[in-house]
């Protein structure tokens, strides 16, 4: 796979009022999405997650080191225009994100402000809504939709741009679980059926599992980045960084603390199923041999 994003030894830093010096976030930090991935990058708050994801479409620039969007530097005031057309992105709130009062309008409401035809608009509004699954709720007011549909609606807009690329900061992070497996959905659809590049900071940890790949952030660098069984076997180091691991992982990890070993790359409850049996019958075998010496 190509290289879409790439950030080389980037460093920032902000400054507060009453902090005479800047507060670093980062600092060399190298970071690559590659075309097609799905990748989750995780965090405790303050870990430089969000940060980072505001460098890929220039909301943030570097103080040192460069980003490079699909070969183009962020820092180059003349490539922005193309590089937001690459990469699309969604935040937590939806409603910060929805402007118009009909939902259709909302989601035409980009296109409109890059000079797309009418009939252009028309047919990238109904599919942008097909491909979320909002075609019936065209007609309907943003400001009467589920937190997951209208973060739904947001990720219409975003799409009907065209973008190779999409980044979300904690897109779920206000939602209920209904709405969060909605829009959780809709982002491995436009991943795995449509190849938009997809990289989604959350806190949820089951979601993370999700993705193709997994990176975890703390203190402004990188400490793990592999595939999320990899990741979520690092139980200790996690938990170290105050982050969780998914339920199932968790299940496995204290069967094997209390004496009952079980894989440390569990991940699904469908994986935790199939282990606890077989870790039950592995017992119940050792105690009928048990029996049996015993009588011999």
């Amino acid at each position: 796979m190509s290289e879409f994003i790439e950030a080389k030894k980037i460093s920032f830093s902000y400054s507060l009022e009453d902090e005479k010096e800047p507060v670093k976030v980062f600092e060399d930090l190298d970071f690559t999405v590659n075309q097609g991935e799905m990748v989750a990058v995780l965090g405790h708050n303050g870990s430089g997650k969000s940060t980072l994801a505001k460098h890929f479409n220039a909301i943030l620039l570097p103080v040192e080191g460069d980003v490079l969007v699909n070969g183009m530097n962020t820092k180059n005031e003349e490539d922005l225009y193309n590089i937001r057309q690459e990469i699309g992105m969604v935040f937590q709130n939806p409603d910060n994100q929805i402007v118009a009062t009909v939902v259709e309008e909302d989601v035409a409401f980009g296109l409109e402000n890059i000079g797309i035809s009418p009939a252009e608009i028309r047919a990238r509004v109904d599919q942008a809504l097909d491909d979320v699954g909002m075609s019936d709720y065209k007609q309907h007011a943003p400001h009467r939709l589920s937190g997951g549909q209208k973060q739904r609606v947001a990720i219409a807009g975003i799409i009907a741009m065209r973008p190779q690329c999409i980044v979300l900061d904690e897109p779920t992070a206000m939602l209920d679980p209904r709405g969060r497996d909605e829009v959780m959905k809709t982002i491995l659809r436009l991943n795995q059926e449509f190849g938009i590049t997809i990289v989604l900071i959350t806190h949820y940890m089951d979601e993370a599992a999700q993705c193709g790949r997994v990176v975890v952030m703390d203190g402004g660098k990188i400490i793990l980045d592999s595939t999320p069984k990899d990741v979520f076997s690092h139980v200790r180091m996690l938990k170290n960084v105050g982050l969780d691991v998914p339920q199932a992982t968790e299940i496995a990890y204290e069967m094997t603390k209390a004496g009952y070993p079980m894989p440390n790359d569990v991940l699904t409850e469908d994986e935790c199923v199939q282990e606890l049996a077989r870790l039950i019958e592995r017992t119940a075998h050792a105690r009928r041999k048990a029996k049996e010496k015993k009588r011999k």
